[in-house]
């Protein structure tokens, strides 16, 4: 039976890396491959196991308990995402990321460049690296008007977008879920990873800088740019981004899940969103058409409307996947055969790196929860979320930020490959050698 359920499991990953090519979205072999594999868990009484992380051994349990269990850890990480996206589209009703436009002064291809992997490098740490991404892209397309030159700059910003996601709870969804999963604490990841994401970021701009794509001044005048649609969206994205920065301080304040906090941030922006919605379609309630214009442009109604659901429903589907493996002890066993066959989990970490380049890191980092038992804050943890964050950049189909980035730039896989992929390499093995210095010779030296 343990055979079929690899099969399932496996040709449903298959079909999930491969949905561009059989044109089906990933959400829909991710849902089946959850379904099936616990139907035959079900139907042949397979018998289901808890890890026992301080024991690191197996303890038997039941299939309602252990499914109850898994939809539980999963539903936190699903309904803060819901909370973190629909702040990120109120911020986007109003016009604020417009605000970020204001900071482009300068017509030099080698100061954008910088200036462009700085906001990608910060941005993607509040609002996550796939926002982030979106966000500059659209900026990039009213800037340079050179199709060439353009992605060039989105193949980096891809690149430094995942650096910052590494380093923050809230800057990647791997990142969150260890975080939610209690394997790091906010405080700690940052200290670990703050310096090799950095390392991972500057390393590639510093090369790239020297091309000849990156040399003379952009055609387009920047004042072009349009004004921003609301008055309150610089107001909007000052209170958006500062509430969500809250969460992690929310969490280690009172160490309830941050689902809590995040819902608390969502409250206090979509109250500041209705009222300055209100004002802003006053003049209709004049015209004596206001009730119904105002129910209509609710923002938290029209922001809720434009979450990526699809995304939400993806991660159920492959989270409880993983978690069957994981609860037939097969992720605890694998792990045990790894750890023997390569004694140094720097090297697995690093094989974690490189494969979520070629399959989604979402289940990579889901599988290393069951297969590792490490207490919170070991270093393993820290080298996890890095890793799986940066390494995601040496293939475009390897991060949500590069799949979003090939959809908005029609970037070719091909030419991404051969002209980004390497530096992604290096700035990923540049960060990986400052992880293991720091961790070695400066924090546990």
């Amino acid at each position: 039976m343990e055979t079929i359920i690899i099969i399932v499991f496996l040709a449903g990953y298959l079909a999930i890396t491969l949905e561009h090519n059989l044109k089906i979205d990933k959400l829909i072999p991710a849902l089946a491959m959850m379904a099936i594999l616990w139907a035959i868990i079900a139907l042949t009484h397979m018998d289901v196991f808890e890890v026992n992380a301080e024991l690191r051994e197996l303890e038997p349990t039941q299939i309602e308990e252990i499914l109850l269990h898994h939809l539980g850890k999963t539903a936190e990480i699903l309904v803060f995402l819901l909370g973190a996206m629909t702040i990120v589209e109120i911020i986007d009703y109003f016009d604020g990321f417009a605000t970020i436009k204001g900071y482009i002064r300068t017509r030099s291809k080698r100061k954008l460049l910088w200036l462009f992997s700085i906001l990608a490098f910060i941005l993607s740490a509040i609002i996550d690296n796939l926002t982030a991404t979106i966000v500059l892209i659209t900026i990039l397309q009213k800037v340079i008007k050179d199709r060439e030159t353009r992605l060039w700059f989105a193949g980096m910003i891809i690149i430094t977008a995942n650096a910052g996601g590494a380093w923050s709870p809230i800057g990647d969804v791997t990142t969150t879920m260890l975080w939610i999963a209690n394997k790091v604490s906010a405080l700690e990841l940052v200290k670990h990873v703050l310096l090799p994401s950095i390392v991972c970021m500057v390393v590639p701009v510093l090369l790239a800088s020297r091309f000849k794509a990156f040399k003379g001044n952009i055609d387009s005048e920047l004042g072009g740019l349009e004004e921003p649609k609301s008055k309150f969206g610089s107001t909007m994205l000052y209170l958006g981004l500062g509430a969500i920065i809250f969460v992690p301080f929310f969490k280690t304040i009172t160490h309830l899940p941050p689902y809590v906090g995040m819902m608390l941030s969502l409250a206090v922006v979509a109250t500041f969103a209705e009222i300055y919605s209100n004002s802003k379609f006053s003049i209709s309630n004049v015209e004596g058409e206001g009730d119904d214009i105002v129910g209509h442009h609710s923002p938290v109604h029209h922001s809720l409307s434009k979450i990526e659901l699809p995304s939400i429903l993806f991660f159920l589907g492959i989270l409880l996947a993983v978690a069957a493996l994981e609860s037939l002890g097969m992720l605890f066993h694998y792990a045990e055969g790894l750890n023997s066959a390569i004694p140094n989990t720097d090297i697995v970490v690093m094989l974690f790196g490189v494969g979520s380049a070629v399959i989604d890191n979402v289940p990579l980092v889901a599988a290393s929860l069951g297969m590792f038992s490490e207490g919170m804050d070991n270093p393993l943890w820290h080298f996890i979320a890095y890793s799986a964050g940066t390494g995601g950049s040496m293939l475009i189909i390897g991060s949500a930020a590069g799949v979003v980035a090939m959809g908005m730039e029609k970037i070719d896989f091909f030419w991404y490959f051969k002209n980004i992929a390497w530096l992604a390499l290096i700035g990923f093995l540049s960060g990986a050698g400052a992880f293991i210095f720091l961790r070695d010779f400066v924090l546990h030296g």
